[in-house]
Parts: structure tokens; sequence; C-alpha cells
């Protein structure tokens, strides 16, 4: 009964509830994954919830306090979440103990959840509970809920997403240099919502030489800061930087053994690590392990070309975030990537784009790096 056709167009109608109220936690929820719950019993949603914030409720237990709160019973409801409910104690109780002590009859699960202590255990416990379980409703729109999230938990390393602006023939400054700004303002604002939906915001020596820029979400109203990151082989930031000076956390990852600039640094709000080096240059896989140690889900790279172009060539890029300005700038401008050894077309980098939107007068494209032969395949079918 629970898996035909017209059963689970029900289970999707109140799944799809659940996905809306997850994303109400996309900017705070981090670094925990995005969750949404709904309660239903006799066809009707008896209380709602979802992830707000890390140490307070999941988003099963906000639901069910939210049945309590309307003086309903979860007694042989149904509850569908986004995610399924943990199983294992972290900064709260496991979400399936509240679910089996509120005695609801059944619970529809969205998307598995990858954590190495949950992974299928969640499930497990309500079925042996004596809980019906069903699994697989919306799974991709709720899996997409947390890419950052999924990819941490089965690699050990965030999403990389780099962040691009240019030209409409590909450049991102002009000849002189001068890059602000390329794209207009709506698309700049845009921007500061990418660096508050990611956990860290990465950046090279050069561009803090440059610009020292900030790097942190100013829009109106309170928003969650990233953690600013910056590259920097030999340690050259002076420590008047103006990231150092503002609230929130700054790392720096470096070759140097020099302990008087380190300590510098630290004395002005730092955190220096010293990282490996591979091929005489920052490990950039190894600051992703870092960066995945440090619970960060999403890294958004605002690098220039040089950096932008060492995550490229490592492959490491996950997606791209280009936005692209109705300028012509000529050949004498900077370019977008500098990806040394491509130097014929079948050592280009193939992508596959996912959408391409208007934001103001600019356009934003998102794509995504593809394999070769994959490509090679799509075109043949």
């Amino acid at each position: 009964m629970n898996n035909t056709p017209v059963r689970r167009s029900v289970h999707a109608y109140f799944m799809q509830r659940a996905l809306e109220l997850a994303r109400e936690g996309w900017y705070t929820a981090r670094p925990n994954p995005r969750v949404g719950c709904v309660i239903v019993a006799d066809e009707a949603i008896i209380g709602e919830g979802w992830h707000i914030q890390t140490g307070g409720d999941h988003a099963e237990r906000a639901a069910l306090a939210d049945v309590q709160q309307r003086g309903g019973s979860a007694q042989g409801a149904t509850a569908y979440v986004t995610l399924e409910p943990c199983s294992h104690t972290g900064r709260t109780p496991p979400c399936v103990d509240a679910l089996i002590d509120a005695g609801v009859a059944r619970v529809v699960i969205g998307a598995k959840d990858p954590n190495p202590r949950v992974n299928g255990q969640g499930a497990e416990r309500l079925l042996a509970a004596g809980i019906d379980v069903v699994t697989d409703i919306l799974a991709e729109r709720c899996a997409a809920l947390n890419a950052g999230f999924n990819q941490r938990m089965t690699t050990g390393r965030p999403r990389v997403r780099v962040k691009l602006a240019m030209s409409l023939d590909g450049r991102t400054a002009a000849a002189n240099g001068q890059s602000q700004w390329i794209t207009g303002e709506e698309a700049r604002r845009d921007v500061h919502r990418l660096r508050a939906e990611a956990g860290a915001v990465l950046i090279g020596r050069g561009t803090v030489q440059a610009d020292d820029p900030s790097l942190t979400v100013r829009l109106p109203g309170e928003w969650p800061q990233p953690m600013r990151v910056v590259l920097d082989s030999d340690l050259e930031i002076t420590p008047s930087a103006r990231m150092l000076s503002l609230p929130g956390e700054t790392r720096i990852f470096t070759l140097s053994a020099d302990t008087g600039r380190a300590r510098a640094l630290v004395q002005a709000g730092a955190l220096v690590e010293r990282i490996e080096v591979r091929d005489g240059r920052l490990d950039l896989g190894a600051v992703l392990d870092a960066l995945g140690e440090a619970e960060i889900n999403d890294v958004l790279v605002e690098a220039g070309p040089t950096l932008a172009g060492a995550f490229a060539l490592a492959g490491l890029v996950d997606e791209y975030m280009i936005y692209m300005a109705p300028k012509l700038i000529g050949d004498a401008g900077r370019g977008l990537l500098q990806l040394s050894g491509v130097t014929a077309l079948d050592q280009a980098q193939d992508l596959a784009i996912d959408s391409i939107e208007p934001i103001g007068d600019d356009w934003l494209v998102r794509a995504r790096p593809v394999d070769r032969d994959t490509v090679a395949d799509r075109v043949i079918e």
C-alpha cells in the first residue's frame, strides 16, 4: 500500500513541504545539514520544523515540539523528513529516539544520510522499533539541499565552488589592472549571498595585497560570516590586513617556517597553519583536507586567475559560478584562468552548464567540470 504510485505521490506532496522548510536553514544550519520535517495525521499537517542552527533542535524534534504546541499528538502519525534521522548522540540526542518515543507509526525519508555515524542506521533503528519506513521520496532534491555536507561526509573534503567575474570576451580586468567593477551591483549582492552559504571563502596572497578585502557578508540584516582562508606560501601578508581586524576567523595556510612572521599574524588575530608541499607549492588537496576537518562543507574560491587555475588543473573544482557582464575589454585584458599546459583544444577542460540566469544586467553561468569520456558518450547518444 505504501509504495503504490498513488501513495508515493502523497508522500511526495508532503516531502515537498519538508523541503521548503529545510531551505529556511539555508544560511544558518552549517556545519550541520539542512533538514526539514513535517508530521502528518489523517492527511493533514499537525506539526512542522527545520534545523535552524548547530546545537539547536534538529528538524524532527522541532516538528514534534510544534505538534505539542498546537495541542496535538504524534501517536500513530507519519513523519516526513528530508534526511534520514540521526541515530547517534552528537550535540543533541538521537532523533530516532524522539520519533520512537512520540509513537509515530511511519517515517518517510527523502535522502539517506552519508554521515558514517548514521548511513542507514537511523532507518534500521526505526524498523527495529516496529515503525514503518519509506525511503527515497524526492531523494535527489533532498540530497541537493546538502551537496557540500554530503561531499564532506563521503570524501572528507568540502565542495569547492570557484566564483569568477568576467566581461563577455572572458576578461577579468582591463589592461591597466582595473577590475572594479566588471559586474553590476545586483551581481555583487548575489556574491555576498554565496559567501553566506559558504563555510569558508578562500583567496591567495596576491588578492590580499592587491585589494585588501574584508571577505565578509555585507547585506542588510544579520548574516552568518564565513571563515576567511588565505593561501600564503611565504607569509608575506601584513598583520595590518583589513580582514585580521574584523570579527570572525581568518586562517592562513603557508609553507613558511618563519616563526616571527607567524607570531605577528597570530597576534593580529589569524590562525596560521603550515601545510604540505606539492610540486614546490602549497598542496591544495591538503588545504581542503584541513578545512574538512574544521567541518567546512563549502568553500567559495574568490581568487585571481593563477590560484583559480591551480584549483582547476588539480581537478578540485566542483562548480564554477561565472558572472558575465555585457562588456568587451579586449585582448589586452587579464584572462579568466591560467591553465598552464593547455595548448590545444583536446586539452581543454569540458564543462556541463547547469543553468544560465539573469542577475540584473549580468548573467550567472553555473557549470560543472565533466569527464571527457562522459562528454563523448553524451555526444554519441
